[in-house]
């Protein structure tokens, strides 16, 4: 198969509108073509005026770990063009940066996840671009979540940037029809374009959503691997937590654990809890140690979860679910267990992380709520998840 970049590199006449352009990039070090050239480099020998570049969150070399770690601004040492950052003194393009080009060709890979932070920069670029009258393409890649839906949708006022609109926390959406389905909610005006792929096939073995012939190359610093991007639907809910994710270990977002927990009970309480909501994955209790972040040096007990091997079931696992379950295990089995979180989460402050998360307190309440059963959670996401499966669908390109 081809990503968006491929073909617009083999293809003369999808670059052909660019010509006499100046084109800006909005990349970051997973923006790489089939054999691994960085999208920089392929669009400057394939002729194109590339006149600024743009990184996200974690910066365009990819360097940065964590929540709130802004990039600078700099020069690019090789091109010397400008490089802007949308992850530091602004996180929406300024009309300075608007200036420095025509067309923004936007070259980044997602999770999947409402809550990664490139969905919202995809936004922001968007309605930069609706003010000042650029155009904006979208060279697409796959989305290795695969198509499932699941999670909370966001509710009014809860809009962050980790929270651009009212979709799901798993939306099951390539970026190229996110930015379809942007122009059509907050009803835009925008010149866009989506280089779309060529043979790709979310619902085949075995990666369901990320071909096998194409090398994973970590889009943010924790991003590690294809379980990873599955998993994170629902262990990004742990940076809202006193739980560690794993930052500090080799395997993080995969994994969840503290030095005052007891892995193996928490294990059998959500296998007692909720059964059903554990098809698809395996669970495994592991001991580790964070060089750092939370519980920096101290030995935790640990669930990790593995959305992979001859026990993976792409349709029946629900990461969100599973991580929500591992919460409410805790909380079960430790009543008093300080679970949440209290700090600055993606520049909201006055809510809790956890709230900013799941874009509204409903997980938090159901977490905490000692009468709730799995059943109250389902009935609460249930017409969320169905809602925007429906809605998505005339935005599909795949």
């Amino acid at each position: 198969m081809k990503f968006g970049l491929d073909r617009l590199l083999a293809d003369p006449a999808l670059r052909k509108p660019l010509e006499g352009k100046r084109v800006a990039l909005l990349a970051h070090p997973a923006s790489v073509t089939a054999d691994l050239t960085h999208s920089i480099d392929a669009l400057v020998a394939s002729g194109l005026n590339v006149s600024a570049v743009f990184g996200p969150q974690h910066g365009v070399r990819g360097d940065l770990q964590d929540n709130m770690m802004e990039s600078p601004d700099f020069t690019d040492p090789t091109y010397g063009m400008p490089v802007f950052s949308l992850y530091g003194e602004v996180r929406r393009p300024t009309g300075q940066s608007m200036g420095t080009f025509d067309v923004m060709l936007v070259d980044l890979q997602d999770v999947g996840c409402r809550i990664y932070t490139f969905v919202t920069t995809l936004l922001y670029v968007l309605e930069a671009a609706a003010e000042h009258g650029k155009a904006v393409w979208v060279l697409d890649r796959p989305n290795p979540a695969g198509r499932p839906v699941e999670g909370l949708t966001l509710l009014p006022g809860w809009e962050s940037f980790v929270g651009a609109g009212p979709m799901p926390m798993r939306h099951g959406l390539t970026l190229g029809e996110l930015g379809h389905w942007f122009i059509d909610h907050f009803k835009l005006d925008v010149d866009y374009r989506v280089i779309a792929m060529e043979g790709w096939e979310p619902d085949a073995a075995p990666g369901f959503g990320w071909p096998a012939d194409r090398v994973w190359i970590n889009p943010s610093p924790n991003a590690a691997n294809i379980n990873m991007a599955r998993a994170y639907a629902g262990t990004v809910m742990l940076e809202g937590t006193t739980l560690s994710e794993g930052r500090g270990t080799t395997r993080p977002l995969e994994l969840f654990g503290a030095p005052d927990i007891d892995a193996r009970a928490v294990i059998a309480e959500m296998r007692r809890f909720a059964p059903a909501w554990l098809a698809g994955c395996t669970l495994r209790d592991i001991w580790f140690q964070p060089t750092f972040h939370k519980h920096v040096g101290q030995l935790c007990s640990g669930v990790f979860i593995h959305a992979e091997g001859p026990g993976y079931d792409h349709q029946a696992f629900r990461p969100w679910r599973v991580q929500a379950l591992g919460f409410k295990a805790i909380r079960r089995f430790y009543p008093a267990y300080d679970l949440w979180r209290d700090f600055p989460y993606e520049y909201e402050f006055g809510k809790l992380a956890i709230d900013v998360i799941n874009a509204g307190p409903g997980l938090r309440d159901w977490v905490d709520d000692a009468a709730a059963e799995s059943r109250d959670l389902d009935t609460l996401t249930g017409p969320d998840e169905a809602a925007w499966t429906a809605e998505r669908q005339r935005f599909l390109l795949y």
